[in-house]
C-alpha cells in the first residue's frame, strides 16, 4: 500500500537527524549523501507524486511543504534535492503516456533534473528529435536516472527527457552555498529523443497536456513556474528553521570571551532570540499560505496570470526575509560561529546563495507587481 500523507510526514521527522548528521559531510562530497536519498527513496518520500496507477501515494501539495520543511531543516542541500526529485515526478506526468509509462513504469519512479539549455539545438527527425546542448545548474544530476533538458527546438521552445548515460556530466560544482547539492553541468551531443518523450514548453508552462489530462487530479496540470515557486518555498522556510535551532544552540552555550559572561542570562540575548522565532515563524507561516492559495486554486479553476504574479510576489518575500534572517542570526552569533564546524554559517551561506536565484529575485518581482498595478505590460519571462 502507497504510504499515507501523515505516513510520509513522519517518516520525513524520522529521517531528518541522520541527514542532519551527514550535512556537513555532504557539502564535503559536493553532492547529496547516498544513503540520504536511499533512506528518502526506501520511505517513499521521492515518490511522493507518483501516480497512484504506477504505484505512488499521488500525496497532495500541502504534503510536500511538510517534508521538504523538514528535510530542509536538517540539511538544505538535501532538501534541495528532494524538492526537486519531488517535484520533477509532476513533470512526467505532462509527457505523453507512452513518455510515462517508459520513465514510470520500470520502479515506478524517476530521479530527474531538469534545467535549461541556452545553447540548445534540436532538430526532427523520423520518429523524433536529435538534440544537442549543455545544462547548467543540473540539480539532482549526482543520484540521476534520467534527465530533462529544455531550449530552442526547430518548431520552438521544448522539453526533451533522455537517459543520464545519453550525456556527459562536467564537474564545477565548487560552490560555498549550497555546496552539497552537486549541481553539476551535463551535456548532450546528437542524442536521439523519440516523440513520446518531447513536450513544447508552451504546454509545460500553462499546465495542461495530454499526458496531464489522463488524471482527474489537478496537481497534475499545474502550471511550470507555480509548481517551481511551490517546489522552493520549503527550501527557503526549512533552512531557516534549521538555523534558528542553531543559533539557539549557540546562545545555550556560548560564553563571551574575557568577561565571562553567559549570554544566555543577558537580556539582549532573550530579544534577540525572541525576534528570530519571530521572524522564523512569520516564514513558515507565509509558505503555508502560499501552498494554501495554490491548492485552492488548482482545485478551482485555472492560474491566471494575476495568481502567479501574487504567487511569484510572496515567494520573492519570503526570500529576502529568510536571507535577512539568517544574516541578523550569523551577525549576533559571534566569531566562532564562523568555524566551518558550526551548522549555522553552513546553513548561512546555503540560504544566502538560493535567495539569489533568478525565479524569485526580489528586484524583478517588485518591479513586475509595479508595472502590473499600472496597466503596463510585464517586461520579464518568469511568471
Amino acid at each position: 500500500m502507497p504510504a499515507t500523507d501523515a505516513e510520509l510526514i513522519q517518516r520525513a521527522r524520522d529521517l531528518a537527524p541522520r541527514i542532519r548528521e551527514r550535512a556537513a559531510e555532504t557539502e564535503r562530497l559536493r553532492h547529496p549523501h547516498d544513503e540520504s536519498i536511499r533512506d528518502m527513496i526506501e520511505a517513499e518520500l521521492i515518490q511522493m507524486f507518483v501516480p497512484r496507477r504506477f504505484g505512488g501515494s499521488e500525496a497532495s501539495l500541502s504534503t510536500m511543504l511538510e517534508v521538504v520543511e523538514i528535510i530542509s531543516a536538517a540539511c538544505p542541500s538535501t532538501g534541495w534535492i528532494a524538492a526537486f526529485y519531488i517535484s520533477h515526478i509532476i513533470y512526467v506526468t505532462k509527457f505523453p503516456q507512452a513518455g510515462q509509462e517508459e520513465l514510470l513504469g520500470p520502479k515506478g519512479y524517476v530521479l530527474l533534473p531538469a534545467a535549461a539549455a541556452p545553447d540548445m539545438a534540436a532538430r526532427k527527425v523520423d520518429g523524433g528529435w536529435i538534440v544537442s546542448g549543455r545544462v547548467s545548474w543540473g540539480s539532482g544530476i549526482a543520484h540521476a536516472d534520467w534527465v530533462m533538458m529544455s531550449g530552442k527546438a526547430e518548431d520552438g521552445m521544448r522539453s526533451f527527457v533522455m537517459p543520464v548515460d545519453a550525456v556527459e556530466v562536467v564537474d564545477v560544482w565548487n560552490y560555498v552555498g549550497m555546496g552539497g547539492t552537486g549541481s553539476n553541468d551535463y551535456i548532450a551531443r546528437e542524442v536521439f529523443v523519440p516523440d513520446h518523450r518531447t513536450i513544447a514548453r508552451e504546454s509545460l508552462q500553462d499546465g495542461s497536456t495530454e499526458g496531464s489530462r489522463l488524471y482527474d487530479n489537478p496537481l497534475m496540470s499545474i502550471p511550470f513556474m507555480v509548481s517551481a515557486y511551490c517546489t522552493i518555498v520549503p527550501v527557503l522556510t526549512g533552512a531557516l528553521v534549521g538555523a534558528l535551532a542553531a543559533s539557539q544552540d549557540i546562545v545555550a552555550r556560548r560564553v563571551r570571551n574575557f568577561s565571562g559572561v553567559v549570554v544566555g542570562d543577558q537580556q539582549m540575548a532573550h530579544i534577540t532570540l525572541g525576534e528570530q522565532e519571530i521572524a522564523t515563524r512569520i516564514a513558515t507561516d507565509m509558505a503555508r499560505v502560499i501552498y494554501g492559495r495554490a491548492e485552492q486554486i488548482l482545485h478551482s479553476r485555472p492560474f491566471t496570470v494575476e495568481d502567479r504574479l501574487e504567487m511569484k510576489g510572496r515567494v520573492g518575500w519570503v526570500s529576502k526575509h529568510c536571507r535577512d534572517s539568517v544574516n541578523a542570526m550569523m551577525a549576533a552569533a559571534g566569531a566562532s560561529s564562523f568555524h566551518e564546524s558550526q551548522p549555522l554559517q553552513r546553513i548561512w551561506r546555503d540560504l544566502n546563495m538560493v535567495c539569489s536565484h533568478a525565479f524569485w529575485d526580489w528586484d524583478a518581482t517588485r518591479e513586475l507587481t509595479g508595472r502590473q498595478h499600472l496597466g503596463l505590460a510585464l517586461n520579464h519571462p518568469l511568471v
